[in-house]
């Protein structure tokens, strides 16, 4: 067993009565999952109550006064890197997604960020590339390796497969390895220095 794993949140962002968001996030999380390098924390936004609207504190010294932020915070800074799992919705991500970012700060700093997306004709691609831009802000890294899945219900088989495994299996192992070596360069980097955001 690896003694010091990377630690990964995997994020499901849709919040939506009948969203085919846990498909897609259980497959992946079940393929990142079968690795001996990594420990995964499935964070569903569905089951993460943060409040729309928050008292005003300074969000970049990281003290949230409500304490679903704090647990949801706390989660966000333990992990090494993250995994976003996203619809397009009209051209963009979810607002779930947006809250859920915006309501935490210093914890996505110095970090790796990648994505799995999913929606119509593009796949969710169009949700991903602004994405880039915010988490740029934050002083994340994006990384260049994603996974998509164009019209993904039909993308997938009754037991939550997709259909294409080899294509698909291929594209979550390029994407983790890509994210697990930028998550052991930052956490080096954070061990040795404080990052200067």
């Amino acid at each position: 067993m690896n003694p010091n794993p990377v630690r990964i949140g995997i994020i499901t962002a849709s919040t939506r009565e009948g969203r085919f968001g846990p498909v897609v996030a259980r497959w992946f999380t079940d393929r990142a999952g079968r690795r001996a390098d990594l420990t995964i924390d499935s964070i569903d936004l569905a089951e993460v109550p943060l409040p729309v609207v928050h008292q005003a504190h300074p969000v970049t010294t990281g003290e949230y006064p409500s304490a679903d932020v704090r647990a949801f915070a706390e989660r966000i800074g333990n992990a090494d890197a993250y995994v976003i799992v996203t619809p397009e919705y009209n051209h963009s991500f979810p607002a779930s997604l947006k809250l859920a970012i915006d309501s935490v700060y210093l914890e996505w700093q110095a970090k790796p960020v990648g994505f799995v997306s999913y929606g119509g004709f593009a796949g969710g691609l169009r949700a991903v590339e602004p994405l880039r831009c915010v988490f740029a802000e934050l002083h994340a890294a994006t990384i260049r390796e994603t996974v998509s899945f164009y019209l993904a219900p039909q993308q997938f088989d009754e037991h939550g497969e997709p259909h294409d495994r080899a294509g698909t299996d291929a594209a979550a192992t390029a994407l983790l390895d890509q994210l697990t070596w930028w998550a052991k360069a930052l956490r080096h980097a954070r061990a040795e220095s404080p990052y200067p955001g």
